[in-house]
Parts: C-alpha cells; sequence; structure tokens
C-alpha cells in the first residue's frame, strides 16, 4: 500500500560542484541542535546513508541528536505489503546503533525513529505500530502520514501519491485512533490547500500530537508561481486556525524543496544563509508568532534541501532568522520543543532502557 511513486523525483537533484561555489563560517557554533527531519535512503544516482549523513553532520554545527522521518526506503521485497515497511524500521534501527556505539562521533543519530503510519490500515495499523516497535529496539517516536494532494499535476511536489481526502476517510479515523493508543505522535504533509483538512483532524482527536511538516506546505509552483502574496495569505489564515488547536506543533523545514517556489536550486550559484533567510524569514517568523517557540521546532529535511543548500547554510540560515527571538525561545525551537515532542530526554540513553510508552499513554 506505498503511496511513493517510482517515478522522477519532483526534487532538485543534489550537485556537490555547484554547493561547493559558496561557503561561510558557522554561526552560534556551541548551540545544541536536534536535527528534527531528515532521511537516509539508497535509491538510483541518489545514495544518502548514515556515512553520508554524518559528512553533512560535520560541517561544524552542534547537532545533539537526529530523528529518522520514513521516506520508502528499504521496504521488505517479500511479505505481507502492509508489513513491508518494518524493513524501513529495521534500516533506521541500524543506522541507530552504528550511532549508538559511540565510534562516529558525539550526534546520537536515529535517537527517534518515525515510521510510515498508512492511515488506509485501519484498526489493523495498532498490530504495525508493535512491530514497529520492537524493530527499532524502543526508538519509535511517532509516525508519519503523507496526505500532499493536489488535483494539478503542476502543483504538487512529493514523491509521493496519495489519494484525495484521505486523512478525513472513516478508515483513516481507525488509524489515527491507533497511533494515539499506542501513545505515539501524528506527524503530516499536506500542502497549504488542505489545510481546513487538519484543522478537523486535529479536532477530531484532539489528544492525540499531531506534528505538522514543512511549515504546512505553501504551494509556490504550477498555478501558484505568480501568486505568493495570494498563498501566504491563505497559508497563514489556515494556520491561525490549526494554531486554535492545542495539539498541533509545526516543524520549522522543508522551505528548500522545489515546491515552494523560490527557485534557488535553478541559479547559478547556491544561496547564501542570507539569501534563504530573507526568503524563509517571513513563513519561519509566523509561525512562530502563531504557535510559539514551545510549539515550533527545526529539521533540515536533508538530504531533500541540499539540493537548495549545505547543511552548513541551512542551519546558519535558521539561526539569522531568530536572532532576535530570546535565549529561552532558541533553547526551544533548536532542540527543546523536538526533545519534548518525541521524548528525547537524553539523547545517549540506549533506548532499550528509555522505553516506549504503554499503550495508552500520551506521548509527550
Amino acid at each position: 500500500m506505498s503511496i511513493y511513486a517510482k517515478d522522477k523525483s519532483p526534487h532538485y537533484a543534489v550537485r556537490p560542484a555547484w554547493l561547493a561555489l559558496h561557503d561561510e563560517p558557522v554561526l552560534e557554533l556551541d548551540r545544541p541542535i536536534v536535527d528534527a527531519h531528515h532521511h537516509l535512503w539508497d535509491r538510483p544516482d541518489n545514495r544518502y546513508l548514515f556515512l553520508d549523513f554524518l559528512s553533512d553532520l560535520g560541517a561544524g554545527h552542534n547537532i545533539s541528536a537526529t530523528v529518522f522521518m520514513e521516506c520508502g526506503a528499504m521496504y521488505r521485497k517479500h511479505g505481507p505489503e502492509a508489513e513491508r515497511a518494518i524493513g524501513e524500521m529495521e534500516f533506521a534501527a541500524g543506522a541507530a546503533a552504528m550511532s549508538d556505539s559511540g565510534g562516529y562521533g558525539d550526534s546520537a543519530v536515529c535517537a527517534g525513529i518515525i515510521g510510515s503510519g498508512d492511515l488506509r490500515l485501519g484498526d489493523d495499523l495498532g498490530r504495525i505500530l508493535e512491530r514497529y516497535a520492537s524493530a527499532t529496539g524502543g526508538r519509535l517516536r511517532g509516525v508519519r502520514q503523507i496526505a500532499a494532494w493536489h488535483r494539478d499535476p503542476a502543483a504538487r511536489g512529493s514523491m509521493a501519491n496519495p489519494p484525495p481526502g484521505l486523512l478525513l476517510e472513516p478508515v483513516a479515523g481507525r488509524g489515527l485512533a491507533a497511533i494515539e493508543r499506542a501513545g505515539l505522535s501524528f506527524d503530516v504533509f499536506a500542502y497549504h490547500t488542505q489545510l481546513d483538512e487538519l484543522v478537523e483532524v486535529a479536532r477530531r482527536h484532539p489528544g492525540l500530537p499531531m506534528v505538522v511538516n514543512h511549515v504546512g506546505g505553501a504551494i509556490g509552483i504550477g498555478p501558484y508561481a505568480s501568486r505568493r502574496d495570494e498563498v501566504f495569505s491563505d497559508w497563514r489564515a489556515g494556520m491561525v486556525e490549526l494554531g486554535r488547536c492545542p495539539n498541533v506543533r509545526v516543524k520549522l523545514s522543508g522551505l528548500g524543496m522545489r515546491v515552494f517556489g523560490f527557485g534557488f536550486g535553478d541559479r547559478p550559484q547556491p544561496p547564501s544563509s542570507s539569501d534563504l533567510a530573507t526568503a524563509w524569514g517571513p513563513y519561519i517568523e509566523t509561525c512562530i508568532e502563531i504557535f510559539g517557540a514551545d510549539r515550533c521546532f527545526f529539521g533540515s529535511n536533508f538530504p531533500v534541501d541540499k539540493g537548495t543548500c549545505s547543511y552548513r547554510v541551512l542551519w546558519n540560515a535558521f539561526k539569522r532568522i531568530v536572532a532576535g527571538t530570546s535565549e529561552r525561545e532558541k533553547q526551544a525551537l533548536f532542540a527543546g520543543t523536538a526533545k519534548a515532542v518525541y521524548r528525547l530526554a537524553d539523547e545517549r540513553t540506549p533506548a532499550l532502557e528509555r522505553g516506549m510508552p504503554q499503550a495508552g499513554e500520551r506521548a509527550r
């Protein structure tokens, strides 16, 4: 039941020689960061495995821990289709085990793991979540459903191709209830044209911690390419409604994707962190204004956003955008909120000692 397409990626290609055309010193070198959204995969002409990620972590920022986000990688070839995503959980846990050996630096890579939460499984999703928990050795912190759908293919910017209206189907409601019973969080990626659906989900399931990925997906391509001010206004109104749902958090990530329409990946030179801060700042600042720092947190979305900028430049841009916030707010945005949402109180505590929440216990 995978929703991931097998055709050409809609994302910018990673071009190391192009990225090398710009470099800059690391800002706030000692600030602890939890990278709350990254992937690992091995795809044709697009390999990004544990050692590749470690190379980016070596860019100079103080990354204390990371959270692996499902991405359709390493699904099992055989067995019931609903269980094939367990292979991705085993794959991420393998990277975490390498990191936990202590032989690869101080960052706790994959300290939290977010699995594929296919809501079309309904009640049966609960059984799959038990398998995920076992496969991840206690590192499972939540699941994600990509619900990003638009009737116009030119407006789409995800490798996933979910059906329309998925989140509000009765079967999805049963799947969401299973996630809540398991004590996990629910990550979701949707476009700004679907924010009303996210509001409805949050209201139907007030006890389910919900994380809206990539600042709510304000589309900037296709029919929206020349309508940025209109899109921003519509997006902001939808985020205000989401902000009224106390169980919702927002991940400040993904703005380097082609779907946002900033076009940095199409330029002859890669952007500086100042360039990115100017373009991305209004979206990140608006999210913080609406939700507060205790309900917002950063993620790199690497390697997807690596098509736009280097790891060093990306985190510099985030630091520039929130330079005017208080120290308490910065601590929350860069690490504290992610630790609270994904329960990463001590990243180097062995996963089995941290343990999983009991059935029915709300993730915090």
